[in-house]
């Protein structure tokens, strides 16, 4: 009976053989964790300011390219461009830095149903002296169609 030194194991001649086999069980767990990671946040990425909306039977325009502009005038009247908070007196010059950047000059504008038509017309003047001449109202759907056959 030999012993081999020890306990030690005797080495193959031909040095070490590599492995075959790639473990991805790893890879696949790091991928499900991100993928409840996404979903679970991407409904959070939505940000909006609450604005009770007009309702009105009109359609809706056809989608861009650009991510649209859109200034929103809240119930208190406040005047937003996007999420930021603006002044009313800062509004045209920050219009026209946003202009600068941007293709198009398309901007929407979202008002709350309690602000005056006056406060409304006042900051649609303010967005065309900012360069934004395509304007566009944003509504609810399911209004009045004013010929009898709507609500």
């Amino acid at each position: 009976m030999q012993k081999n030194g020890g306990g030690r194991r005797r080495r193959r001649r031909g040095g070490a053989q590599p492995m075959a086999e790639i473990n991805i069980t790893p890879f696949v767990d790091v991928m499900l964790v991100l993928l409840i990671i996404f979903m679970v946040a991407a409904p959070l990425l939505t940000v909006g300011v609450p604005v009770e909306l007009p309702k009105t039977a009109a359609q809706a325009l056809p989608a861009e390219q650009e991510e649209p502009l859109t200034v929103t005038i809240t119930a208190e009247g406040g005047v937003q461009i996007m999420t930021t908070e603006t002044q009313r007196e800062d509004l045209v010059t920050k219009l026209r830095a946003v202009a600068a950047e941007r293709e198009g000059d398309r901007v929407f504008l979202r008002a709350d149903g309690a602000v005056p038509y006056s406060t409304v017309m006042e900051i649609m003047g303010a967005l065309n002296a900012g360069g934004f001449s395509n304007i566009g109202l944003v509504t609810d759907i399911g209004g009045p169609t004013l010929d009898g056959s709507g609500n």
